[in-house]
């Protein structure tokens, strides 16, 4: 398919120099996150199955950290330093495009376009031959955005902003989503006449449209399937507002697949996350970075799994965390239990409520039920380990390993000071602190010895019964005679 072969005479230029004063935030506009990843990214997302020969991003505000972002991703970093308007980013893009003939040319912002929405203007834009081709939108609420002012119902005029527009343009609905497609040896010329004759003293692109539409140039407006395209993320309503749009996509992508989604609406999915068939997905649930969960899997209300990877028939019990965590098939996991990097539970073993492990390998079918923290630990098959048992694997400097063998039995409340081995089929006995290595079918009891006193309680039940009855106030003396007692002062006498 022509579509998915190399463009070699087409460059792409993303524009994310902008501070995006109207966030009101010390963050660069383009590293704002929406459905899951900064918005930058998502633009370059789209741009990638075009092939396109080169990928030139002008940054200028925290330079340093959206080249970070985006250098990953294919792009080359060109400086814009001062910000003096598009029209002047690409003259700072020029030396990098190179020989290419056509440069699309799209904001940081824009996170919502779709590929084949690229695809199908570019296609647009080389079959007429066009000098400049601009994405537009159809919307019921053209507020904020410049206009498509059409001389012809192919041909456009200028593009208007809000600020211009005479009282009739203002019915106009057609908007600019400021991505273009631009035939460059068209474009420089055009833009070499642009001045700034702004409040802001900057070039801008959308006066290179009106220098080429007044040399009748071809310059076309392709009209987007889908308005929510052309939404940038000027505002914090913005970002919200495409938030929530993201994740409606990937729900009813998921759905599609076979997932179950409770009050899918409540139920928030990043971009990369993938699930099984018959998986059931409840209320309130979160699915974070690269969580691959499998089939008839049930993740209840109110758990969030991060970089999780999830076998088939995983139960996830409410208001569970699980991070950078792999869960083999028939694990349940929960209520409120936490899983963190490094956790693996392997095949029908179980992990309870108010569990916390960590770096711990648990083995196939062995249990954990409840109140228990785990860290860098290896546990043996059908192992059971009981309430309260926690690994002591820091001593201050350093992290140390416990080593806990097949079938072992933990009694409740155990402490097991790391480093430590505890052999297979072994006993630890409730409330043992255990410092040394158990052998294989060992007891280890580490408390200190019972005492019982015979006859203890009666005793100090009558001591404190007698300590209380010293303390009341005799019966025979009552307040008047307490009146009268008091001594009185002696009348002295004349000499």
């Amino acid at each position: 398919m022509i579509g998915l072969m190399p463009a070699n005479d087409l460059a792409i230029v993303i524009l994310a120099a902008g501070k995006g004063t109207r966030l009101k935030s010390s963050l660069a506009k383009v590293l704002h996150r929406a459905g899951g990843r900064p918005l930058v990214q998502h633009v370059l997302a789209a741009c990638a199955p075009l092939k396109a020969r080169k990928i030139v991003a002008v940054v200028g505000h925290q330079a340093e950290q959206v080249s970070a972002e985006v250098e990953p991703l294919g792009a080359e970093s060109v400086l814009q330093q001062p910000q003096r308007g598009t029209g002047h980013a690409m003259q700072i893009a020029r030396r990098a495009l190179g020989s290419a003939k056509l440069v699309l040319v799209l904001p940081g912002d824009a996170p919502l376009i779709r590929t084949e929405t690229l695809r199908s203007m570019i296609a647009a834009h080389r079959s007429a031959n066009a000098a400049a081709t601009i994405l537009s939108a159809v919307v019921s609420d053209p507020s904020g955005y410049g206009r498509i002012l059409r001389k012809s119902e192919n041909a456009v005029q200028a593009i208007v902003e809000e600020s211009q527009l005479t009282d009739e343009q203002r019915e106009l609905n057609e908007i600019n989503s400021s991505i273009y497609c631009f035939t460059l040896d068209k474009l420089w010329p055009a833009l070499a006449q642009v001045k700034p004759n702004n409040k802001h003293r900057e070039l801008y692109l959308t006066d290179a449209v009106g220098v080429l539409a007044a040399k009748n140039e071809t310059v076309l407006a392709h009209v987007a399937s889908d308005p929510r395209e052309a939404l940038g993320c000027n505002t914090r309503a913005d970002l919200a507002e495409v938030d929530r749009i993201f994740r409606e996509w990937k729900r009813a992508a998921l759905m599609d697949q076979g997932v179950s989604i409770q009050l899918p609406e409540t139920v928030l999915i990043d971009p990369e996350v993938t699930a099984g068939e018959d998986t059931v997905l409840e209320p309130g649930v979160q699915l974070l970075g690269r969580t691959k969960i499998g089939e008839r899997c049930t993740i209840r209300t109110g758990s969030v799994l991060s970089d999780a990877i999830l076998g088939n028939e995983v139960t996830v019990e409410p208001h569970s965390l699980i991070a950078q965590s792999r869960l083999e098939d028939n694990v349940t996991v929960g209520p409120f239990a936490r899983l963190r990097t490094g956790t693996h539970l392997k095949r029908g073993s179980r992990v309870g409520n108010f569990v916390e492990t960590k770096k711990a390998t648990v083995g196939e079918g062995a249990k954990i039920p409840h109140l228990s923290y785990i860290g860098d630990a290896q546990v043996g098959a059908k192992t059971n380990i009981g309430a309260g048992t926690i690994t002591c694997n820091y001593d201050g400097f350093q992290k140390h390993p416990t080593n806990i063998g097949k079938g072992v039995f933990i009694g409740s409340d155990s402490t097991l000071v790391a480093p430590v081995r505890i052999g297979d089929g072994a006993y630890v006995a409730a409330g043992s602190t255990i410092t040394e290595n158990i052998p294989p079918d060992g007891l280890g009891i580490g408390r200190g010895r019972q005492v019982n006193k015979p006859r203890w309680a009666s005793r100090k039940r009558r001591e404190l019964a007698a300590a209380q009855h010293s303390k009341r106030p005799s019966k025979r003396a009552g307040p008047r005679a307490r009146r009268k007692s008091k001594a009185r002062p002696k009348k002295s006498r004349r000499r």
